[in-house]
């Protein structure tokens, strides 16, 4: 499939649910960095109920780490200063959907590193909102890039 990539989280109850969503896709869920907590504090194990047994969990402790060891596809990153929506990006088997942490997303070092087309945005609409829960973001991008690999797409 593709694999989520959690860049230092800070709320275990987002990771938990996150990772409920990671089983349910049979998606592969990487954390990279530290976290604000430990994988098995009672937060996080509740919010991913009794699903934990078919999460593939994976920690890694740099990015430079994750890259070596997992060789992506495509690296797609989001983040709320994307150009591009989440839909318009070419998801294909293989890919690593990165998200930033709760409070600060990906910092501006780190996206310098990608071409501006693998930032990715989900709209927003109400200027008073900064962002969306990290587990719904995730939830959003992460059914659309199943239903592009699972959907054949004829040619424009």
């Amino acid at each position: 499939m593709f694999q989520i990539v959690l860049m230092n989280p800070e709320i275990p109850q987002n990771t938990g649910s996150i990772a409920r969503t990671c089983a349910a896709l049979q998606a592969p869920l990487h954390i990279v960095g530290k976290m604000s907590f430990e994988i098995n504090e009672k937060r996080v194990r509740r919010a991913g109920l009794d699903y934990w047994p078919y999460v593939s969990l994976t920690q890694h402790s740099c990015w430079e780490e994750y890259i070596t060891s997992q060789k992506p596809n495509k690296i797609w990153l989001i983040e709320t200063k994307g150009d591009k929506l989440y839909h318009q990006a070419d998801f294909s088997k293989g890919d690593a959907i990165v998200f930033g942490r709760e409070t600060t997303g990906l910092s501006d070092e780190f996206l310098a590193k990608f071409n501006r087309d693998q930032i990715l945005k989900i709209p927003i609409f109400c200027s008073g909102v900064r962002s969306l829960n990290l587990s719904n973001a995730v939830s959003i991008v992460a059914y659309e890039a199943l239903r592009q690999i699972t959907t054949s797409r004829s040619p424009s």
